[in-house]
């Protein structure tokens, strides 16, 4: 059978010690200030490819409160796009609105409608997988987005 796309996101199957990046206030236009800390990440297929798993383990991040997040990822292969969810221990029971999109090459979109902090945004996902050995993810808002460098990743 022909790979109509189930087998872009197997760059991220396994173990990785994962750094992450982000704004101390995503919803804040003006925020300058980053946050850095490290992740553990474990991801592998389910559904024979159609699905992806993952667990994040952040156990040191600034705010002192370890978490956990789940990651769960569907392609449709009649449509050619994926869905990707997300929950942690920090929202305990939520499952956040899926980003949806796809790949052209190495290079992921997906977006979605999502309200933070009360406002109504656009989440955006990117991922690149050009050196599978360090695939990069970012994440922006449009209140953010428009601003050079205010991401998440």
């Amino acid at each position: 059978m022909e790979d109509e796309g189930r087998h872009q996101f197997d760059f991220i199957f396994g173990r990785w010690v994962v750094r992450n990046r982000k704004l101390l206030d995503v919803t804040d236009p003006a925020c300058e200030e980053w946050l850095e800390f490290e992740a553990r990440s474990e991801a592998f297929p389910v559904l024979d490819g159609y699905g992806h798993l993952d667990r994040m383990y952040v156990e040191d991040p600034p705010d002192g409160h370890s978490f956990e997040g789940f990651t769960l990822r569907l392609f449709d292969p009649a449509m050619k796009t994926w869905k990707i969810w997300w929950s942690s221990t920090r929202a305990p029971g939520v499952l956040d609105p899926p980003v949806e999109g796809g790949f052209e090459g190495a290079r992921g979109v997906f977006e979605c409608e999502d309200e933070i902090a009360g406002r109504r945004v656009t989440v955006r996902f990117e991922w690149v997988a050009a050196n599978k050995d360090a695939p990069r993810w970012q994440q922006s808002f449009p209140t953010t987005a428009a601003r050079p460098g205010n991401s998440t990743g």
